[in-house]
């Protein structure tokens, strides 16, 4: 049986919060968010207990959720980062052509990073994850530091919704030019 801090249950912590929140939004009218599910194909299948106890990813997922708020297309995907030093290999170049496509379609795409041993939510603006990726293409740091990043970006504590992305991306898209 895997235990809480087995790797099988990496993110489920995080994927629960903003479901939770997504939930919270939908029943507020506010955003149709879903979590998209990662394709599979069973390869072993233990009948007597009914799951499956081994199988292969179909295709690379692009990212964790999709969906729209009062009628802008969003996607973003969820990253844990227990220091304050985020490896650029948790984000993977299909991730990136994606929400560049996405972006380029009038969506608006980001990363929401929960800083585990700060117990800090910070919504990174495709832009910003943009500059890093390039960067590190160019051959600089293959990583970011927690003090590169924007402080007007993390996420506020806010009482009834448990991870506040929206005031985010409504900043978000203000700061984009015209």
């Amino acid at each position: 049986m895997a235990t809480w801090n087995s790797r099988g249950l990496r993110g489920s912590t995080l994927e629960d919060l903003i479901n939770r929140t997504n939930e919270k939004y939908l029943e507020g009218g506010l955003a149709l968010i879903q979590k998209i599910p990662t394709p599979i194909t069973p390869i072993q299948i233990d009948k007597q207990q009914r799951h499956i106890t081994l199988a292969y990813f179909e295709q690379k997922s692009t990212v964790d959720y999709i969906g729209v708020v009062q009628g802008i297309p969003v996607c973003f995907d969820a990253k844990e980062c227990a220091q304050d030093t985020f490896s650029l290999q948790n984000i993977h170049l299909h991730q990136v052509q994606f929400m560049e496509n996405f972006e380029k379609q009038q969506g608006i795409s980001f990363f929401l990073i929960y800083y585990t041993h700060r117990d800090q939510f910070y919504y990174l603006p495709f832009v910003h994850l943009k500059y890093f990726w390039d960067r590190a293409q160019e051959g600089g740091r293959k990583s970011f530091r927690y003090e590169e990043l924007n402080p007007e970006y993390f996420l506020p504590k806010k009482h009834g919704v448990l991870v506040p992305y929206l005031d985010m991306m409504q900043k978000d898209l203000s700061d984009r030019p015209d």
